[in-house]
């Protein structure tokens, strides 16, 4: 009797692990799209939009990111390289901004391409903002969205998941 109960336990939680990681492999995107002049940050999956979320951007959003200090979110192609879930702004996902071209062009100007871009929630003291903090561009360059929406996006982008910014 006890040996059949933790035969149908275990069988139980093997099912369960199964139907949550096919479940969470579905779900997770393969690509982030990032659309500058609609405010927009969609997460794709073979093409398809599984989830969207309006940002805030750099506080100079037009145009992209040439030197450290513009308030500008960068334009192009780049990768999620790395996370922090101790970030100020509650979770973060690094954006492997600046690329070579980026770090080229820059040098051609002379300037400091900068760095440290992410895509970030709005931390803790500013939680209760919630989605209004994106009726204005108040980032010094990163992606913003809501803490809520960090978690989420934390949890459907892995690490290597390619970037596309778009102006």
């Amino acid at each position: 009797m006890v040996n059949s109960f933790f035969r149908i336990f275990a069988l139980t939680l093997l099912s369960f692990s199964l139907f949550a990681q096919a479940h969470s492999n579905e779900t997770q995107c393969d690509k982030v799209l990032v659309l500058k002049a609609e405010r927009k940050l969609q997460l794709l999956k073979d093409g398809k939009v599984i989830r969207e979320y309006k940002v805030a951007l750099g506080g100079s959003p037009k145009g992209p990111k040439v030197r450290q200090g513009d308030q500008k979110t960068p334009e192009g192609n780049y990768i999620i390289d790395s996370r922090n879930a101790a970030s100020h702004y509650h979770k973060s996902l690094h954006v492997s901004y600046p690329s070579e071209a980026d770090r080229a062009h820059a040098r051609k100007l002379g300037v400091n391409p900068g760095g440290e871009i992410y895509i970030h929630g709005i931390g803790k003291e500013y939680g209760w903002l919630g989605a209004a903090h994106a009726l204005h561009d108040w980032t010094l360059g990163c992606i913003a969205v809501t803490n809520d929406e960090i978690d989420e996006i934390w949890k459907l982008v892995p690490n290597g998941t390619p970037v596309e910014i778009r102006p």
